[in-house]
């Protein structure tokens, strides 16, 4: 189980362990993991920064 408690245990929001998990299946560390699982709590929030991303990608010619 994915701590909620904080401080020396980590803390990830409850709605967003799922996503944690999933990215450290995927081989990410414990604290980057967290890092990206807690960005945007809410589903306009994620949005929002996908928008900022591809913008961003826009403007470096990337992707």
């Amino acid at each position: 189980m994915v701590s909620s408690r904080g401080g020396k245990y980590g803390f990830v929001y409850k709605s967003r362990q799922r996503t944690y998990k999933a990215l450290r299946r995927k081989g990410l560390t414990k604290s980057k993991a967290a890092r990206i699982s807690n960005a945007g709590l809410t589903h306009v929030q994620r949005s929002r920064m996908a928008r900022k991303a591809a913008r961003t990608r826009k403007t470096r010619g990337g992707r």
